[in-house]
């Protein structure tokens, strides 16, 4: 993922006072936030990435089979069939 190059900054003791409302923006807007304790870079926020999304299974057969023949039909003669002799 392509993070811009202008960061926003702010100092440990900004952060820990306004954590819940920092997280809240970097979700928001997916802009990360580095956090800085004497001028030196600690941390980085960073939004998470959404997960990736399954293949879709429906259709994933279409194009390796062929129909041959009646497909509605018994396969085999009604007279084998036990459930029709009475």
């Amino acid at each position: 993922m392509w993070y811009p190059s202008a960061v926003e900054s702010m100092t440990i003791s900004e952060f820990k006072a306004v954590c819940t409302a920092v997280l809240e923006k970097v979700h928001r807007t997916g802009q990360p936030v580095r956090i800085t304790r004497s001028g030196e870079p600690v941390a980085e926020i960073f939004p998470v990435l959404p997960p990736p999304q399954p293949k879709r299974w429906l259709g994933s057969f279409r194009s390796s089979g062929k129909i041959l023949g009646d497909i509605v039909s018994p396969v085999t003669d009604e007279a084998a069939w036990d459930v029709l002799r009475t």
